[in-house]
C-alpha cells in the first residue's frame, strides 16, 4: 500500500464517511418506487440494493478518472483541499436528508472540490470546460431525457395491456420491477462509488502517495464499494418516502417505466465518463412515469422544492467548502476546529432527526404535509382526456377515477359527476 501521512488518512476516512452518506442518500433512486408499489419489502429491497451497489463498484473506472484527473488540476491540490471539499459535501447530504430531498450526492462532491479548489489555488485550479460537458450538461439533459423516456415508456406500457386489466398486469410488472430496481443499483455503483474512489485517488496524488494520472488502486475499489453498499443498507427513509410517494403516485406499470429508463441514461453516461447525478435521472423519470398515466399526478410543490435543491446544490456545497478550506490555512488548528464542527454537526443533524423517526416500519406512510390537490397543469390535462371507451372500465381503478375528475372528488355534493365519467 502506497505510503500515507496521518492527514492523509483522516482525508481518505472522511471519504469513506461520504461513500456512506451517498449510499444511504441515494438508496431512494433504486428503490423507493419498489417499495412504494410493495414488489419488495423494504429491508429486502434496501439489501438487494447494498450488493448490486458493491457488484457495480468494480464495473468501470471511468467516473473515477474524470474526478481524479480531470475536474481540477491536480497540480497543487493539497491533501486538505480534498478534505474540505468532503466537509462541504456531507453536509449537504445530511441536510438534504434531513429534509427529505433527494438532492444529488455527485454534486455535492463536485460543487465542495470546486470551491475548495478555488479558495486554494484560484480560479484557475478548476478545468471549466470539464464542468461544462461532464457536470453541467448532464445534470440538466439527465432528469429531461429519463423523463421523456418514462413518460413514453408509461404510456406504451399501458396501451399494450389496456386488454388485460390493472390488476392482472401489475402482478408481473411487480416482478418486472424487481429486475429494473436491481439494474438500476447496479448502475448506481457503477457511476457513484466511483466518485470517491476519484476522490481519493485525488488525495492520493496530492499527497505524494501516488503518481499523477494513476488509476484508483484495488483497494481504493474495494473500501469505496463496501461503503457505499454499507450506507445503501441502511436505507434513507426520509427521501425513499418522497421519492415514492411524494413526487406522484405510481403503479407498478409506471415503476418498472421509471427504473429502466432511468437505468438505461445512467449506466450510458457511466460509459462515457460523464459524473452524472443519478438522484437528477432517477427523479425525472418518476415524473416522467407519473405523467404517463392518463390522470397521474405529479405534486408539483414537493417537485419545485427538489428544483431548488438541486440548484443549490453546487453553490452551496462549495461555499461551505470554500470556508472550510480558508480556516485550515492556519495549520493545525484550523483542520482541528473544522473537523470538530463537522463531527458537531452530523451529530446535531442526527439528534433532530429521532424527532421524528423515518424508518421500514412507516416509510409507506404519507407525512401530513404531504397530501395535496391536484394542481393547474394536471387539472387541465385530466380536463381534456379522452374517457375510456366503453367495455373497458373494469381496468380503470380508484386511483385514475379520482385524478380524472378532480373538481367532483374535491365537492362530493355534485352527483352526476361520477356517473358521467364512468
Amino acid at each position: 500500500m502506497e505510503h500515507i501521512t496521518l492527514l492523509l488518512g483522516i482525508v481518505i476516512i472522511t471519504a469513506l464517511v461520504f461513500d456512506f452518506t451517498n449510499g444511504f442518500h441515494d438508496t431512494a433512486n433504486a428503490m423507493a418506487t419498489t417499495i412504494s408499489t410493495g414488489a419488495l419489502k423494504p429491508k429486502t429491497a434496501v439489501a438487494m440494493s447494498a450488493v448490486l451497489n458493491l457488484v457495480g463498484a468494480f464495473m468501470s473506472v471511468e467516473v473515477a478518472k474524470t474526478i481524479s484527473k480531470g475536474l481540477v488540476n491536480e497540480e497543487g491540490i493539497q491533501p486538505e483541499v480534498i478534505f474540505a471539499a468532503l466537509v462541504g459535501a456531507i453536509l449537504w447530504n445530511l441536510v438534504t436528508w434531513l429534509v427529505g430531498l433527494p438532492s444529488s450526492s455527485s454534486h455535492a462532491l463536485m460543487g465542495g472540490l470546486i470551491g475548495a479548489a478555488v479558495a486554494s489555488a484560484g480560479l484557475g485550479a478548476v478545468n471549466g470546460s470539464v464542468v461544462v460537458t461532464k457536470v453541467l450538461i448532464p445534470a440538466v439533459a439527465a432528469p429531461i431525457v429519463a423523463g421523456v423516456a418514462a413518460m413514453l415508456a408509461t404510456k406504451v406500457t399501458y396501451r399494450l395491456n389496456g386488454k388485460i386489466g390493472q390488476k392482472t398486469s401489475a402482478k408481473g410488472y411487480k416482478a418486472g420491477q424487481i429486475a429494473s430496481a436491481g439494474l438500476v443499483s447496479l448502475a448506481h455503483g457503477t457511476n457513484d462509488a466511483q466518485k470517491t474512489m476519484g476522490i481519493i485517488t485525488l488525495a492520493l496524488v496530492a499527497g505524494g502517495a501516488l503518481a499523477p494520472g494513476s488509476n484508483p488502486p484495488v483497494w481504493v475499489i474495494v473500501s469505496a464499494g463496501m461503503a457505499i453498499a454499507m450506507g445503501t443498507y441502511l436505507g434513507g427513509w426520509r427521501i425513499i418516502r418522497t421519492m415514492g410517494s411524494g413526487l406522484t403516485d405510481l403503479h407498478p406499470q409506471q415503476g418498472f417505466a421509471a427504473q429502466t429508463s432511468a437505468a438505461s441514461v445512467i449506466l450510458a453516461s457511466s460509459n462515457l465518463g460523464f459524473s452524472l447525478s443519478t438522484t437528477h435521472a432517477c427523479s425525472g423519470a418518476v415524473m416522467g412515469a407519473g405523467l404517463g398515466r392518463k390522470g397521474g399526478v405529479v405534486r408539483w410543490s414537493t417537485a419545485t422544492r427538489m428544483f431548488v435543491a438541486w440548484g443549490l446544490t453546487l453553490p452551496a456545497a462549495a461555499l461551505v467548502s470554500a470556508g472550510a478550506e480558508l480556516i485550515m490555512r492556519t495549520g493545525d488548528v484550523g483542520v482541528t476546529a473544522v473537523a470538530l464542527f463537522l463531527v458537531a454537526s452530523c451529530v446535531a443533524i442526527w439528534l433532530i432527526s429521532r424527532r421524528q423517526v423515518v424508518d421500514h416500519t412507516n416509510v409507506n406512510e404519507a407525512a401530513s404535509d404531504e397530501a395535496e390537490q391536484p394542481g393547474v397543469v394536471t387539472t387541465a390535462i385530466a380536463a381534456v382526456a379522452v374517457p375510456p371507451a366503453a367495455g373497458t372500465t373494469a381496468a380503470v381503478t380508484d386511483e385514475d377515477l379520482k385524478a380524472t375528475i378532480p373538481a367532483a372528488t374535491a365537492n362530493p355534493a355534485t352527483p352526476t359527476a361520477p356517473a358521467a365519467a364512468v
